[in-house]
């Protein structure tokens, strides 16, 4: 399931916050807070598939894909639902610098309940990333491109009612024992909301 948003207004916000941030927040740190919320609010996909059973989570452990010499990890940061966006830019600096010196902890690369693999560095512009077993979801974030759009703003009368935002594509993989389209549209909407209106991730 792929959602194309606006992060016109999330860049805005993220320049502001660095001004008095103590780590560096970045776009990726922003979507796992955002993630994190549509998590709670569609709570089917903060659960795992066990066989006989689906276990769902109150609190969101996310699985951050990282790149490594040794492979890809994906090491935990635990209730980001909770955290403000310093903390988790805090964490994520220092969780992936120790994966990529394999540095990790056993318990560090368990007990995710949903995954988040970021290939935007690298120029991608949509792709679908494989489910992280027994997690029911994994959220594939590609790279954010100028895209000429409608300009909501604009007066109806307007001799240019387009305007040029910046655009990714994000696109969620889930697990139809669990979480079917239906749900998924769900978060991807509440998702969406939080990406295009960031100040709501701070209430």
């Amino acid at each position: 399931m792929t959602v194309a948003v606006n992060v016109d207004n999330l860049i805005k916000l993220r320049g502001k916050l660095n001004t008095v941030a103590k780590s560096k927040i970045s776009v990726n740190d922003m979507v796992i807070k955002a993630a994190s919320l549509a998590c709670v609010r569609v709570p089917e996909t903060n659960s795992q598939w066990l066989g006989e059973a689906i276990r769902k989570f109150n609190n969101v452990n996310m699985s951050v894909a990282v790149q490594t010499d040794f492979g890809l990890m994906a090491p935990v940061i635990t209730n980001t639902h909770l955290k403000g966006l310093d903390e988790i830019a805090a964490e994520i600096k220092d969780i992936a610098a120790r994966a990529r010196e394999n540095k990790l902890k056993p318990d560090e690369l368990s007990g995710g309940t949903f995954t988040i693999s970021n290939l935007g560095m690298f120029g991608v512009h949509n792709f679908s990333a494989i489910i992280n077993p027994p997690q029911a979801c994994i959220l594939a974030v590609s790279a954010a491109e100028k895209r000429v759009v409608v300009d909501e703003a604009a007066p109806k009368d307007s001799a240019n009612p387009y305007k040029v935002a910046h655009v990714m594509n994000v696109t969620l993989s889930s697990d139809h024992r669990v979480v079917d389209g239906a749900v998924a549209a769900q978060w991807g909407l509440e998702f969406k909301k939080f990406i295009e209106n960031p100040e709501y991730m701070l209430l």
